[in-house]
């Protein structure tokens, strides 16, 4: 089997005049994945690069892929995704991955950006303070998820109440409101990576709502589906695909 024509082109405007090791020691193995991921997956995706290789961060980072996050994270500035966006990708998984899973990445963002000669710390994004986090988070909360928070707070045991409390000012409040991506990308990520780390059905349905709810509709779920199908397997695939129809099953 031989590279596509297709493939080399996509290959090359993401990552210019790279030779893979790999492809030097497993020529087979990077003949088929690459023909798959670079050719053929993208037939059935209208999700443009720059958005592609923005969901495949979110996905690495959440099944802890850190070499090949380090690859795409500079084959995304190749096609232009800005620095800030690629710190936001990061620090948008914390609230979802955790930050012992997140860590890493923080590392590899900046030795990738450092490299490229972009000093940091980056433009601060934040738009929320000590004070307002919690009303901001609920405001932004209310968009996307409705009154998922608020019934939280109405009905959890008094000793459980805080977990909605978080949700509102630190899952919402200090990540949501940000700025460098837009609520349809936050939720585009976050269905992203849930969908990549697996065993989180339940949350990946809620925030397919949301995506929903925000603009991002099936078909744009399926997109991103598909990009991500070569990078997470097929088990993976598959369930978020049951869970988007499950939700979904009028837009099929």
């Amino acid at each position: 089997m031989k590279m596509s024509e297709t493939v080399k082109k996509n290959h090359d405007e993401l990552f210019p005049g790279h030779v893979s090791i790999l492809a030097e020691k497993d020529p087979e193995l990077i003949e088929v994945f690459d023909n798959f991921a670079f050719d053929e997956v993208l037939q059935y995706t209208s999700l443009e690069v720059k958005e592609r290789q923005k969901v495949l961060l979110a996905a690495l980072i959440a099944m802890q892929c850190v070499n090949e996050f380090k690859a795409m994270a500079k084959g995304a500035l190749n096609v232009g995704v800005t620095p800030i966006e690629v710190k936001e990708i990061v620090y948008q998984a914390v609230p979802y991955a955790g930050l012992g899973k997140v860590f890493d990445f923080l590392h590899a963002a900046n030795e990738v950006l450092e490299e490229r000669g972009i000093t940091l710390p980056l433009e601060g994004q934040s738009t929320t303070t000590v004070e307002n986090r919690f009303e901001k988070g609920l405001e932004i909360v209310r968009e996307a998820a409705r009154n998922t928070v608020d019934n939280m707070l109405d009905t959890m045991p008094q000793n459980q109440k805080h977990f909605a409390t978080f949700l509102a000012d630190n899952c919402f409040g200090d990540f949501f409101t940000r700025s460098g991506l837009s609520i349809q990308e936050r939720e585009l990520l976050i269905f992203t990576m849930l969908a990549s780390m697996g065993g989180a059905e339940p949350q990946m349905k809620g925030h397919i709502r949301n995506n929903l709810r925000v603009g991002n509709d099936k078909q744009k779920l399926l997109d991103t589906i598909t990009v991500l199908l070569p990078f997470i397997g097929y088990p993976r695939t598959l369930t978020a695909l049951n869970c988007l129809n499950e939700v979904a099953p009028e837009e099929s």
